[in-house]
């Protein structure tokens, strides 16, 4: 018989749970964690003063260089606010400060000339240096550009991770950083910096680190470096990083070709002599006559050469007379630069590394203004734009981020590059349609003239014209069907084209037409 067991209870025992924070600190690999000594400092992959040189000795990096400066950073730096709203005082006096900030940031020269400078070291060496300087409320009140590029070295991340905050829309952000340090050496002096947002303080005369406790005083006090770099190398990496022989190569075709007009002349004559030989008095003619013969004393002139038969020749012997005879060799003289096809080549190689249309370099045989506008459209939208945003971010996110500006931003300017034909045909068709109001006419106008535009405070200003004529029953220009009409074939051709601007347009003046009928 089986017996019942009752009051028996099964309890489950849970271990007292802790939630576990993940660090906020990477954890991947760098130099330090592989046996680097995190004190040694690191030398660049390539020679500093070798690429300056291939640079300056090469055809076609000055120009791409250049159109890099001037596009990127060439046009000035504004500000802006971050939402397009209703200004109040408070952004208004925000817009003036940064105005005021960014005006104040060099005296030696327009801030826009110093990220013109930054532009053009970082495409030559692959990394290019700020000094920053802060104020007493640690605020950045000053850069200087630093010219001695080869004279900068760093180290990897090194240290401790140290609490970096940050604002971020309406609240401050911390996270954990490690910071680089740098030196300059020029002869016999080192000074230190530090990595821009390092909030230690650091002796400029060791580089090290101030411990808790410890007091320098402000005028040791090392100021910061900010670098720009391309790549992901300690030192960056030049565009053209793949195109350096062929840089080199073109150097030397160009110097071959140069130096064939002093040291490269082949022999214009052969002299051949038969039965005898040159006499002396003949050859010693011959030979001033080679060495005179450049300039006014080549004029004119005609020359002898007299010639006797070999000692075992009699001369009674018809058969053996001396005979002279002159080979012109003018057909293997150099007439024109040597490795063309291997130069242009190359330049194009080059060129492309920078992804530059020709009419950006100076070449512009092959462009007419149609080919031309859509080359510096594509440019400016894959090319000029994205390094404009990156620059712009490092600006608000590391020169200015201890302002904590809520409302501004600043930005890079770019060329006003519209497309007049595409512009005219929207024009066109919103005038006809009735869909352009008198604010958005002015703007474009304005915009066109390189102006500023002040929008009409009345009402009138922000409907469009055809509207506001049959409100107050004046009339519209054609009937809303009709002009819907014209709308959609306008639609239809740019979507065939794939022309996603114009059809996005003419979407909008069709809605808005739209919703008036309805109404």
């Amino acid at each position: 018989m089986s017996k019942k067991v009752s009051g028996v209870k099964a309890h489950l025992i849970k271990a007292e749970s802790k939630a576990v924070e993940k660090g906020r600190t990477s954890e991947q690999l760098t130099d330090s964690k592989q046996g680097f000594a995190s004190s040694e400092w690191l030398n660049p992959t390539f020679e500093m003063n070798g690429l300056e040189n291939l640079v300056s000795k090469s055809s076609i990096l000055p120009q791409c260089i250049k159109a890099y400066k001037s596009n990127v950073a060439g046009f000035g730096i504004g500000v802006k606010y971050k939402v397009d709203e209703e200004e109040t005082p408070e952004m208004i006096a925000e817009f003036t400060k940064a105005e005021e900030v960014i005006s104040l940031l060099n005296m030696d020269m327009d801030p826009k000339k110093v990220f013109e400078h930054i532009v053009e070291a970082r495409e030559t060496y692959g990394i290019s240096y700020l000094e920053v300087l802060r104020n007493l409320d640690n605020e950045v009140d000053g850069i200087v550009f630093i010219r001695e590029n080869d004279s900068i070295r760093k180290t990897a991340p090194m240290g401790d991770y140290v609490d970096v905050t940050f604002q971020f829309k309406d609240r401050i952000e911390t996270r954990k950083r490690r910071f680089c340090k740098y030196k300059q050496t020029i002869g016999n002096n080192t000074v230190y910096f530090k990595e821009i947002g390092d909030p230690r303080i650091m002796d400029k005369r060791d580089g090290n680190y101030l411990k808790e406790g410890q007091v320098l005083d402000p005028q040791y006090h090392a100021c910061e470096i900010m670098e720009f770099a391309i790549g992901t190398k300690s030192y960056g990496e030049i565009r053209w990083v793949g195109q350096i022989l062929g840089v080199d190569g073109s150097r030397k075709a160009e110097e071959l070709n140069n130096r064939y007009f002093d040291e490269g002349r082949h022999t214009p004559l052969l002299i051949l002599i038969k039965g005898g030989t040159l006499t002396d008095t003949a050859f010693a003619k011959l030979q001033e006559y080679v060495n005179d013969i450049k300039g006014e004393k080549g004029q004119h002139a005609f020359m002898v050469l007299e010639a006797e038969s070999a000692e075992n020749q009699t001369m009674l012997d018809p058969e053996n007379k001396v005979e002279i005879e002159t080979v012109p060799l003018a057909n293997i003289l150099q007439k024109d630069e040597l490795f063309q096809e291997y130069l242009d080549n190359n330049r194009r190689k080059t060129q492309s590394s920078f992804l530059l249309p020709d009419i950006y370099v100076g070449y512009t045989t092959d462009f007419n203004r149609a080919t031309a506008q859509m080359a510096m459209e594509v440019t400016e939208e894959q090319v000029f734009q994205p390094e404009r945003a990156s620059l712009a971010w490092d600006v608000n996110n590391k020169l200015l981020k201890d302002y904590n500006f809520k409302y501004v931003e600043a930005y890079f300017k770019a060329p006003i590059i519209t497309n007049m034909e595409d512009l005219n045909k929207i024009l066109t068709v919103c005038e006809k349609a009735g869909g352009l109001p008198p604010n958005k006419a002015k703007e474009i106008a304005y915009n066109a003239l390189g102006e500023t535009a002040e929008p009409y405070p009345e009402e009138f200003g922000d409907v469009p014209i055809a509207i506001f004529r049959q409100r107050n029953g004046e009339g519209g220009t054609s009937s809303t069907e009709e002009a819907l009409e014209q709308i959609e074939e306008v639609i239809e051709k740019a979507a065939a084209k794939k022309d996603d601007e114009i059809v996005s347009v003419m979407r909008d003046v069709r809605n808005l037409l739209e919703v008036e009928a309805s109404a």
